[in-house]
């Protein structure tokens, strides 16, 4: 008997589409709210409209509320429920959900539609799980008119380097974001922050993500991975005990507490930072490249639209780095409607499909050729593909089936050194120890 859906998840969205689609036997679970979802809506109506589709084999879209989201999902997985046939997959969940999960064979279309490191996102054990419809890292956001004065005014430049002696004791001048170390960046934030430079346009040199949550974590994860930081080594011992993890760690810790960041920063994630940065209140900020097209909507934030630029995030001393995960689509083992399901898969694998996929606001990392489709109107979807290829990262462990505790873990830890109701050393013991636990 099939399981419901609504007793474990709340409400839930159907969405039927052109005639004859009542009658469909193939239903996909998405990821609800945001670009996703409307990308998604696109390109499963194409699909339905093609004159190829029988209508046995045309989809039907339902979608989980938000809120514990990948809960919902392992545990109706686990159940074994035929309510989805496709399903929602995540990087940093492969593994949890891969006993719930048939492996697929892409179709060589895959190979001209995506690069190698964006397929991998949906890999697990040698093995390929899902199509990778999304790719999130993230960007260094900064305003351009503001690093231009800074990088041409011979007072600020003075004022730049005094400042950068005085509070982080290194004799530092300004760069261009594309060489900025931690430093470079530390230096920046503070002086753009008014309360240290009288003479700041912006009340705040930068807007960090700072409350208990795990994405929180992913985005200032770079910041220890540039210094050569992991959660494992190659022999699955933890290391987060680092210098790599103390010093990026260390670096949020003296920005909040200069003042560099609101001081609410501790209860901010993704839509509180883009409201700050909106505002054109702060000069730099660390962000998910989401961001960008509201960001750079003029009607939406008519304060700093054209005048963004984004880079990737800076480097440590073991050079550039940004965390990286993938959302896609792979196949309910229960499912069954399995031929259906695999046609639709194959043909979300095709260059076409993921251009009207990105044309519909969904970030997709393309192959360079198949990104130059779209790159007039996404650019942004340039430097997703570039970045990813140069820069990307998962931690070691980070595809395991504990994965989003851990992150749940440091999250609690971490934001608890920040807020100052902890010390470092004692974050990193705690977090250590529940490693171990998740880990083992």
């Amino acid at each position: 008997m099939k399981r419901s859906l609504g007793a474990l998840c709340g409400a839930i969205a159907v969405m039927s589409f052109a005639a004859g689609t009542a009658l469909a036997d193939v239903t996909v679970l998405g990821w609800p709210g945001g670009p996703e979802e409307l990308a998604l809506r696109k390109v499963a109506e194409t699909y339905n409209a093609r004159s190829d589709v029988a209508e046995k084999d045309k989809i039907k879209l339902i979608f989980f509320n938000r809120d514990n989201f990948f809960d919902k999902l392992e545990a109706d997985m686990a159940a074994g429920s035929t309510e989805f046939d496709v399903n929602l997959l995540a990087t940093y969940g492969i593994g949890r959900y891969a006993p719930f999960m048939d492996p697929i064979t892409l179709p060589p279309s895959a190979k001209e539609a995506f690069s190698d490191r964006a397929l991998s996102t949906m890999q697990f054990g040698g093995k390929q799980y899902g199509v990778p419809t999304e790719l999130s890292l993230h960007f260094m956001y900064y305003r351009k008119d503001l690093i231009d004065q800074l990088m041409s005014n011979a007072d600020w430049k003075k004022k730049y380097g005094e400042i950068a002696q005085q509070k982080l004791g290194k004799a530092l001048e300004p760069k261009d974001p594309d060489q900025w170390t931690w430093d470079d960046y530390a230096a920046t934030a503070l002086f753009f922050t008014k309360s240290i430079n009288p003479a700041s346009p912006t009340r705040y040199g930068t807007v960090l993500q700072m409350k208990n949550l795990l994405f929180n974590i992913m985005v200032w994860e770079s910041t220890a991975r540039s210094q050569g930081g992991n959660w494992l080594d190659e022999k699955g011992n933890i290391t987060v005990d680092s210098p790599a993890f103390r010093k990026g760690l260390e670096l949020y810790k003296t920005l909040y507490d200069a003042g560099a960041s609101p001081k609410d920063s501790l209860s901010y994630e993704f839509p509180e930072a883009n409201a700050a940065f909106g505002s054109g209140q702060a000069a730099t900020m660390l962000q998910w490249n989401a961001a960008l097209a509201d960001l750079d909507n003029v009607q939406k934030n008519p304060a700093i639209s054209g005048k963004i630029g984004t880079v990737a995030p800076p480097a440590g001393s073991e050079g550039r780095f940004t965390h990286i995960h993938g959302l896609g689509f792979g196949l309910n083992k229960a499912s069954k409607n399995k031929d259906g399901a695999t046609k639709f898969l194959n043909w979300i694998a095709t260059p076409d499909a993921m251009v009207e996929y990105a044309e519909a606001g969904g970030a997709p990392a393309l192959s360079d050729a198949v990104v130059q489709k779209v790159a007039a109107e996404r650019p942004d979807l340039v430097k997703l593909g570039a970045y990813a290829g140069k820069y990307g990262f998962v931690m070691n462990g980070g595809t395991s089936a504990k994965t989003l505790q851990v992150y749940e873990l440091q999250a609690k830890e971490f934001t608890g050194y920040w807020a100052g109701t902890q010390s470092l050393d004692q974050a990193i013991a705690n977090v250590v120890k529940g490693m171990a636990g998740l880990l083992k």
